[in-house]
């Protein structure tokens, strides 16, 4: 009997490894939590053909939009954690939004990133006829009418905010920040007239240059797509903030299939003709594996944790 049990136990074993071996044998949903247009979703359609290429099956892109992308990761952590569903992920998102919101629908470690693949420095941009020219002509008019200008941004509690918040303090002056659903819904604000400014990113200076004027961008060193924009700190700010990005998937799915996800996103961001065309947009290639990206949320936990008193004033 003690036998019989030990094959049937062993049978099951093989099978449930010869599964996760198989994975993926469907489609499979691709989940971008925030609007179309922005960073996240750009990155995700030219992932989309090379991912259905390596994981041979159809690769849906779709959207949860809402909270600055809580909507989306509270729907995940409820997900059945198959793998064939996986989203987007944000850094500082799923940090500063439990920390912030009462109720944020998630917990960060319980989003399980498998891959983080990209990065983008905040910039601080104005649109084309904005009476703004330099980061100066900004500076002086903010200190002038604390409060009048309107600083626009992907969401509350996120990089765009705690950028805001940083060069607030830094520069000695008072902006009110103006939270939207996503890059992509933030610019026609700008370009609108709705909003002052916008402490955005590196990708939105490339895809609407001739529309928006780029004032400073908060890298360590210029980037290769923006190259007559200052940084920061270049013109005396110490300020070096963005947002880290790759997908996600529920808490508990097998180790098996994250690897699978995992080293589908390494082999793209490894594809020479990728890179090229996402580094040629703004984008910073990041080559974070699960256990690698979970090292990096700690990392992002103590740096952020002092900072969630600043937003929201």
């Amino acid at each position: 009997m003690v036998k019989r049990v030990a094959m049937v136990l062993i049978a099951v074993l093989v099978l449930a490894g010869s599964a996760f071996a198989q994975f993926p044998q469907k489609p499979l949903s691709y989940v971008i939590p925030f609007n179309p247009g922005g960073e996240s979703d750009i990155f995700a359609r030219a992932q989309q053909p090379l991912l259905e290429k390596i994981l041979g099956q159809k690769v849906v892109v779709s959207y949860k939009i809402g909270g600055g992308g809580a909507v989306g990761w509270a729907e995940l952590v409820r997900t059945k954690p198959d793998g064939y569903t996986f989203m987007g992920y944000n850094l500082p998102h799923i940090i500063l939004q439990p920390l912030s919101l009462a109720n944020a629908g998630y917990k960060t470690n319980e989003i399980v990133p498998v891959y983080t693949f990209m990065s983008t420095p905040n910039i601080l941009a104005v649109s084309a006829n904005s009476p703004f020219k330099t980061l100066d002509d900004f500076v002086k008019f903010a200190k002038a009418n604390p409060g009048a200008v309107t600083v626009g941004g992907s969401a509350s509690a996120s990089a765009n905010e705690i950028g805001t918040v940083l060069f607030n303090k830094l520069a000695g002056i008072k902006t009110t920040y103006i939270p939207f659903t996503g890059s992509g819904d933030a610019i026609p604000a700008l370009l609108g007239g709705h909003v002052s400014a916008l402490m955005t990113y590196t990708t939105m200076g490339n895809q609407y240059e001739g529309q928006i004027r780029v004032l400073a961008v908060a890298s360590e060193k210029r980037v290769s797509s923006l190259p007559n924009v200052p940084t920061f700190r270049e013109l005396g700010y110490d300020l070096v903030e963005g947002a880290y990005r790759g997908a996600a998937v529920p808490p508990n799915t097998p180790e098996g299939v994250k690897k699978v996800l995992a080293d589908a996103f390494d082999k793209i961001n490894k594809d020479p003709e990728f890179a090229k065309k996402m580094e040629a947009n703004g984008f910073k290639l990041e080559f974070y594996g699960p256990k690698e990206s979970e090292k990096l949320v700690e990392e992002k936990i103590k740096v952020y944790t002092p900072l969630v008193s600043e937003l929201g004033k």
